[in-house]
């Protein structure tokens, strides 16, 4: 009983008992039985209410927000459909995806009344039937998918079962809102094995990255080869600058062949080139002297 309906019934019956008991006792009754048509009669729905009413088992009227009165005996409210939106949570344990895999999937979905007279008047329980149908359309979406779409695509699986689901239950004047997988659990052995393969899958990649930066990085030295083979000078550079940056370590003690130094000097390697062309190329030091 709604607080307007509690007071004006409450009201008369303390104005029929202080009526019998000061003014007169035959006046007490009629104002007893108008607070019990009042409790009866004077209904008030809220916002997010709609009142179903039969007149004589027939359907009279849906009625809303704001007050109302029925006739008692006659009218009859057989359902208070609260239209807000709700959730309710479903599950499918061991249920095998269309690659033998079994999998738990928990899941979520909102859902609200969109017809009032439907959903009190075509079906007993539409909570209980929303609840069932949401777990067989669970199964038979995971049924029809491959475990790496379902884990991988969760976003289409959740498009998929609200379609289903608001397919089976738009009859009943339910609409569904979105459906939500929480989780989908598979077997330890299993994720064991699905580790190791993205393993091997990341080192296989790393290596392949690898094998490329190896193949750009000797693209480069024999195109560098070619220019040192053109250019002695620039290979005598290279040489001092690697000279340099191996001696800038403070308190190192590096070790040069003097056949290195020596290719340093452009002088000293143009003269012993040239002798040894003009004499023994075996021992060209001998002949220069």
């Amino acid at each position: 009983m709604n607080p307007i309906t509690l007071f004006l019934s409450a009201a008369f019956v303390l104005a029929g008992l202080l009526v019998g008991q000061f003014v007169n006792l035959y006046l007490a009754p009629p104002l007893f039985i108008i607070a019990l048509l009042i409790a009866l009669s004077v209904k008030v729905a809220n916002a997010w209410q709609k009142f179903v009413i039969l007149r004589v088992g027939k359907l009279h009227s849906v009625r809303g927000a704001g007050f109302f009165m029925i006739i008692p005996v006659i009218d009859s409210v057989v359902a208070i459909i609260d239209e807000r939106i709700q959730t309710t949570a479903f599950n499918a344990e061991q249920a095998l995806t269309k690659d033998t895999v079994p999998v738990n999937v928990d899941a979520i979905i909102f859902w609200h009344v969109c017809d009032a007279q439907k959903a009190a008047l075509a079906i007993t329980d539409y909570r209980q039937a929303i609840d069932r149908v949401a777990q067989t359309s669970l199964r038979e979406m995971i049924g029809e998918s491959m475990l790496a779409t379902l884990l991988s695509d969760r976003r289409a699986a959740d498009a998929h079962l609200r379609d289903e689901i608001g397919m089976k239950t738009a009859e009943w004047g339910i609409a569904v809102g979105s459906v939500e997988i929480r989780d989908v659990a598979i077997p330890v052995a299993l994720q064991d094995a699905m580790s190791r393969q993205a393993q091997a899958e990341r080192e296989k990649q790393a290596r392949v990255i690898l094998g490329a930066a190896e193949a750009e990085i000797a693209a480069q030295f024999v195109e560098a080869s070619r220019i040192y083979e053109n250019h002695p000078a620039a290979l005598q550079l290279r040489a001092m600058n690697i000279i340099y940056e191996t001696t800038k370590e403070r308190g190192a003690t590096i070790l040069i062949p003097s056949s290195m130094v020596d290719s340093l000097n452009p002088a000293l390697t143009l003269a012993l080139t040239g002798a040894g062309q003009a004499g023994d190329p075996k021992n060209p030091l001998k002949n220069a002297a």
